[in-house]
């Protein structure tokens, strides 16, 4: 069976059913979809915001990961309506394949929980990340059934495409039209996150030219592009890079981040740590703030969450460009490290300067060990570009374009992921004001 008698993929087409989703787009709906979308795993996702604190900076920043789960679905469909022209393609991936890849795109955040990410990323004992749950979810959940007999789909394959633990050509392929350079989530988030955030740079990377571009690449065995996309996809990583700087790692959503990380620090006794994976938004800030009653973490947590929004301020910020050493010293640290440097550090400052800091009221925000993904993309050209007949030359992105050789390797982590110091706004300001800072930060790591 062709990929174009895909249900789905003429649902693309006609628009005979389907939800409408921000910036109003149809999302097209068949019956198998719907059963996997009315399921109480990817319900939970309505309850879980895509942002998490940075609609404390970006007030519209409220969408949810079940919008963008949407989202990503419909990208899928785009994707693959453009790769079913193409020959190698075609003879990888048929249409079960195809089905599975539709549906990991459907259900490739299912694992997620409320405000994971910045969770995961204090690495807590026995904390299972959100990746981990999705085979789970996926095998033994209620869409295992749906897979079944709906779709005529092992749901092994579906969680292996959305892993990338699928080892076969074709498996290869899909995974990486779900998790690389150029793949369905980050053309939807950057674009939605945009949108909903209220700022432009997500979305201005032509996505009509890009998807117009894909193919796979010289090897087939993953995605590339043709040339006439590049500049569509410098654009992309310099929206990625924008967006990064401007709304994921914002002064303020970062200030937010390292206040939540510190609350869930000073509680993480009162839980075991897989029950975080059971949270929605509601249920965990009601068990956060519930937790932090009569801890120091409690004026942490409604200063976030409470009916007054007191988040602390920036102190300080180092970047890897002109503070490399105390960059480099704090970034990669556990969460352990970083409390226990931040309140000698507060010890220190308190001593020097004679004002009253205790260690929960200094935080250390840094960035985690894990460093993105680069962006290794292939783009493809004639030689001659006046024939048809000419041979295809094959080039890494990075070779051809300095932007992104600079903002994708260079400057990406080291730059926009910057190592801050925070403190409540009445002692921040002096602290800001000591000439000596950096001097006592370093001898203090």
């Amino acid at each position: 069976m062709p990929l174009s008698a895909l249900p789905e993929l003429i649902a693309l087409d006609a628009i005979t059913d389907g939800v409408r989703i921000p910036p109003g787009v149809t999302v097209p709906l068949t019956p198998r979809v719907r059963a996997l979308l009315d399921t109480a795993d990817m319900r939970r996702l309505a309850r879980i915001s895509q942002l998490g604190l940075v609609s404390l900076v970006y007030p519209g920043a409220m969408h949810s990961r079940f919008e963008h789960s949407l989202g990503v679905y419909r990208m899928a469909l785009e994707f693959l309506k453009r790769l079913q022209h193409d020959r190698h393609f075609l003879a990888l991936v048929d249409e079960a394949d195809a089905a599975a890849f539709i549906v990991a795109a459907l259900m490739h955040d299912i694992g997620h929980w409320a405000f994971c990410h910045p969770i995961e990323d204090m690495a807590l004992t026995g904390l299972p990340n959100h990746e981990s749950l999705v085979r789970e979810l996926i095998e033994q959940g209620e869409a295992a059934g749906i897979l079944a007999e709906m779709w005529g789909l092992d749901p092994q394959r579906v969680a292996a495409l959305v892993s990338g633990s699928a080892t076969d050509p074709a498996g290869r392929i899909l995974h990486s039209l779900l998790s690389g350079p150029i793949d369905v989530d980050k053309m939807d988030y950057l674009a939605r996150d945009s949108l909903h955030a209220g700022v432009p740079y997500g979305r201005h990377f032509d996505e009509d030219r890009l998807l117009g571009s894909l193919c796979l690449n010289e090897t087939g065995t993953a995605l590339a592009i043709t040339n006439k996309g590049r500049t569509a996809a410098e654009l992309m990583v310099f929206a990625r890079y924008v967006m990064f700087s401007e709304v994921y790692w914002h002064h303020t959503v970062r200030a937010a981040t390292a206040m939540l990380q510190r609350a869930v620090w000073i509680v993480r006794a009162a839980i075991e740590p897989a029950e975080f994976t059971r949270f929605d938004d509601k249920t965990f800030i009601d068990w956060l703030s519930a937790a932090a009653v009569g801890t120091p973490a409690e004026a942490l947590v409604d200063g976030i969450f409470g009916n007054s929004r007191r988040l602390y301020k920036r102190v300080a910020t180092f970047d890897a460009l002109h503070h490399p050493e105390i960059h480099s010293r704090l970034s990669g640290r556990s969460q352990l490290e970083t409390v226990e440097l931040s309140h000698r550090l507060a010890g220190r400052l308190s001593m020097d300067l004679g004002i009253d800091l205790p260690g929960a009221a200094l935080l250390i925000d840094a960035p985690p060990a894990e460093r993105e993904v680069q962006f290794d993309l292939q783009i493809r050209d004639r030689v001659g570009r006046c024939s048809e007949t000419e041979p295809l030359s094959w080039q890494p992105l990075t070779a051809l374009s300095p932007v992104v050789r600079s903002l994708a390797h260079e400057q990406f982590d080291d730059i926009v992921k910057r190592v801050r110091i925070f403190a409540p706004q009445q002692q921040a300001a002096a602290l800001a004001a000591c000439t000596g800072l950096e001097a006592i930060i370093l001898s203090v790591v």
